[in-house]
């Protein structure tokens, strides 16, 4: 069985209460660190004049060419951490996307977003 399809989230959205273990999730975010003796990266954003971070385990998508300073989409699980003071991603799909129009981005989140929940607001009208 395949697993549940990965819905966009914002860095700033990523917290343990808010999304259960092993859930599908995508995300993105500037590459500021890369540990390649544990395997595990930081993703970094702002929003509303805060930095968000965003820790990646890698170990399946080495080997790669990190490129810090860069824009990267990741598809991954969810795992929260041990002290349960956040969440780590672990990464099946990390893709550099330096040069995309972060604004323009979220905006086409929030889109399909609003799209979704048109569709599901229509479902349950009919069916009820």
């Amino acid at each position: 069985m395949l697993p549940a399809t990965a819905v966009y989230h914002f860095p700033w959205e990523l917290k343990p209460s808010a999304i259960a273990d092993g859930t599908s999730v995508r995300t993105f975010g500037r590459l500021t660190c890369y540990r390649p003796e544990d395997s595990t990266a930081i993703l970094s954003s702002h929003h509303a004049s805060i930095k968000y971070q965003v820790s990646v385990q890698t170990s399946c998508v080495e080997p790669f060419n990190p490129l810090c300073g860069a824009l990267y989409i990741v598809l991954g699980e969810i795992e929260n951490t041990e002290e349960g003071s956040g969440v780590m991603l672990r990464a099946r799909v990390m893709n550099c996307v330096d040069g995309v129009d972060l604004a323009l981005l979220q905006k086409a989140i929030n889109e399909q977003r609003s799209f979704f929940q048109k569709s599901e607001d229509n479902k349950g009208s009919t069916s009820g």
